[in-house]
């Protein structure tokens, strides 16, 4: 499962968020025991169920995070991107990874120990504090998917879920904006609680009206101000649908 290990970038891993405010004593303290390792794409950074012995922060590329649900049926979770903190398992309380990360592209992550969050968080409050917000903001997006599925109709799920990844990961190009890791049909239906064909008949007409433009996996929003008002439009009679 594990890739070679690499050398540390300390400059780039200062910049995050996480790390920004921390005294140059505790960062230096945390660095010296992290191992940054590189995944290829489609290689796993750990699977579901697995003992949860390192938690990590992702330095470089993307990261799927699916779940397997009890009838066998995969769900994908969110994306990790570059400066996010990942496999927390300890402050959900479980011994294992509640889901699988795998890597999108070629990517890199700074791993530590899972024995030493708690000595980490001691030391270093805004580290705690930079934990329990990324629980909540993913326990709020795991409500507001929850809500789109039970509320809206299919069209404005899945704009609702291209419009986070643009968030997430959007790239801005001359012709728009574009999801810069590769993103399939079967990623979105996923995300939006549809099916694949579905997906594909709604791509098919976003495309069309010039809303969108597919290629190599990584979708293009041309018309991302359209795009908004599509999933925030509230007609009378809309209802959930597959």
């Amino acid at each position: 499962m594990l890739a070679a290990a690499a050398q540390i970038d300390q400059a780039q891993i200062r910049a995050f968020p996480l790390f920004e405010k921390m005294s140059e004593s505790v960062f230096e303290a945390m660095i010296a025991e992290a191992v940054l390792r590189r995944y290829s794409a489609g290689q796993s950074v750990f699977e579901q169920g697995e003992e949860a012995r390192e938690f990590f922060v992702l330095t470089e590329g993307r990261l799927k995070v699916t779940q397997l649900t009890e009838d066998g049926h995969q769900v994908m979770i969110r994306i990790v991107t570059p400066g996010d903190l990942f496999g927390i398992a300890q402050v959900l309380r479980r011994p294992d990874y509640p889901g699988t990360a795998t890597a999108a592209v070629d990517s890199a992550a700074l791993a530590w120990p899972m024995c030493h969050w708690s000595r980490f968080i001691e030391s270093h409050a805004p580290l705690a504090v930079s934990a329990m917000q990324t629980v909540g903001q993913r326990l709020q997006e795991s409500h507001e998917r929850l809500r789109e599925m039970a509320t809206e109709e299919v069209e404005r799920r899945v704009a609702h879920t291209v419009l986070r990844l643009v968030q997430q990961s959007g790239c801005k190009e001359p012709g728009g904006i574009r999801i810069d890791f590769p993103i399939s049909k079967q990623d979105i239906a996923e995300m939006s609680g549809t099916t694949l064909h579905t997906v594909s008949r709604i791509l098919t007409s976003w495309v069309a009206k010039g809303l969108v433009e597919g290629g190599r996996q990584k979708l293009l929003v041309r018309d991302p101000h359209s795009l908004m008002l599509l999933a925030d439009s509230h007609p009378q009679d809309a209802c959930p649908q597959e």
